[in-house]
């Protein structure tokens, strides 16, 4: 049995790992759990899995969460250095990184550091710290797994081909619920509107992403350091079915498309038991009944996260690590009801300008950055407050 450690365990992507472990049995066996701030789940996942030990990093929740499994014989760890001790630790074969947003870069780089390979789904590990991240990965000789449907699909399309026969990549994008909604109207659409992802079933942090386009922002800035592909070379397409996940082009001008119902346990299970397709299936795929596939291009005058992430990119350095904190913050703000839906951009926007960018940032710059932008974005985001 492989032993696995997985981060972010009770939120969409960890719940759906589970899963699929669940239905793939005597396949792995779960080590170590950590969550955010969900205490009453975390203790029931550790029942059902008898891990070595967890950590919730809401250390206001540590002691409900020692409460809650005073029967079971763990290590109990708290606070964000609890979820780097869970991260750091070696006896592991895979770990699988579900932790929602900025909070979970750092835990990646001490995944790698340990000597593990990787399962990612915290898109924002490479948005923030890309070079870093596949520079250590290298070195160790590790995997780095997409879970990300996008990423994931890509993955797939480029089994068995030649890099230098690539064109480029198509990114799919939902279009989210907005896609339709003039341009006008967005200011005062509010977070249950936002919440109203049309085709996919995930967590609020990246439900509100997918709404602004950031989402898909970030992908892009992931896609070019997970596939050393030039940002040029990366085109986003909308696809409100969600059906096809996204395409790679070749110089010859075919197209490879990777396709399926929108399931994360798909491009999970495929994460965790690469190279093998395994016979485990979940929804069947219908194609009859579908019916239909469209395509669009993304309105980046609408959704300006669009156009943020792709400078940002371009500007390298140190600026997608401002994009990704002032981002997560700004998100924040806007599910509390402080700020406004187009006031999330405005946020971002007035980061990027203001903030000094670090070229060629070490680990130490990445993380400094990080709580500098969450400074500067906290006081922008209270003095629209008053």
């Amino acid at each position: 049995m492989r032993k696995i450690s997985i981060l972010g365990s009770t939120g969409s992507i960890g719940t759906n790992t589970l899963k699929v472990i669940e239905a793939n049995q005597n396949e792995f066996d779960v080590r170590y759990l950590t969550a955010g701030s969900n205490a009453e789940k975390l203790a029931n996942q550790a029942k059902i899995y008898n891990p070595d030990a967890l950590a919730i990093a809401n250390s206001d929740k540590y002691l409900e969460l020692k409460r809650r499994t005073k029967k079971l014989n763990l290590e109990i760890y708290q606070g964000r250095e609890g979820i780097l001790e869970i991260a750091s630790r070696s006896n592991i074969d895979l770990v699988c990184n579900s932790i929602v947003g900025a909070a979970g870069m750092e835990p990646t780089y001490q995944v790698l550091k340990a000597g593990n390979d990787l399962a990612l789904s915290n898109k924002e590990s490479l948005v923030m710290g890309g070079s870093v991240i596949m520079e250590l990965a290298a070195e160790n000789g590790l995997d780095i797994f997409p879970i990300d449907s996008e990423h994931n699909a890509i993955w797939q399309c480029l089994r068995g081909e030649q890099k230098q026969e690539i064109s480029r990549l198509i990114l799919t994008a939902s279009g989210g619920p907005f896609r339709n909604t003039p341009m006008s109207e967005l200011e005062k659409v509010g977070p249950r509107e936002a919440l109203n992802h049309p085709t996919w079933d995930m967590g609020k942090k990246i439900t509100i992403d997918s709404a602004t386009m950031m989402n898909k922002g970030f992908e892009l800035i992931e896609a070019s350091w997970l596939f050393d592909i030039e940002p040029e070379n990366i085109d986003i397409i909308v696809h409100p079915q969600s059906v096809i996940h996204s395409m790679v082009e070749f110089q010859d001008g075919s197209i490879k498309a990777e396709l399926g119902l929108p399931d994360m346990k798909l491009p999970i299970q495929y994460a965790l038991f690469y190279p093998e397709h395994r016979p485990v299936k979940w929804e069947d795929t219908d194609l009859a009944q579908l019916s239909e596939l469209t395509f669009e291009k993304p309105d980046t005058e609408k959704f300006r996260n669009l156009k943020l992430a792709q400078n940002a990119l371009e500007q390298g350095g140190t600026a997608p690590t401002i994009l990704n904190v002032a981002n997560d913050i700004a998100v924040v703000s806007f599910l509390n009801k402080k700020i406004g839906f187009t006031e999330i951009s405005d946020v971002i926007e007035k980061a990027l300008k203001e903030i000094q960018v670090i070229q060629d940032p070490n680990i130490d710059d990445i993380i400094d950055c990080q709580a500098n932008t969450g400074e500067y974005v906290n006081k922008i985001i209270k003095k629209e407050e008053v």
